[in-house]
């Protein structure tokens, strides 16, 4: 039978992140990619949240894709980019 040998305790901590992002907490500054009514990323510029989602709706156009701003807590929808 093989034996199985533990991590040490300072491994395991250096592969955990520092600040985990959790998908069920609203956050209180910056922008948040929300698809289909659930958080997914956070950004700190809207320009790049909406080009983050404009670029996922052209790969999946059935999605429902929004722009949570943490701010003034708007969604905006994100619209998909006609092809040229």
């Amino acid at each position: 039978m093989k034996s199985f040998k533990r991590p040490a305790e300072d491994q395991s901590e250096e592969l955990r992140p520092r600040n985990p992002q959790r998908a069920d907490i609203i956050p209180t500054e910056g922008f948040a990619m929300v698809v289909d009514g659930r958080l997914k990323s956070s950004f700190d510029e809207e320009r790049i949240a909406q080009a983050a989602g404009a670029e996922l709706l052209a790969k999946f156009p059935m999605l429902r894709i929004e722009v949570y701003n943490a701010e003034t807590k708007v969604r905006t929808k994100v619209e998909a980019v006609a092809a040229s």
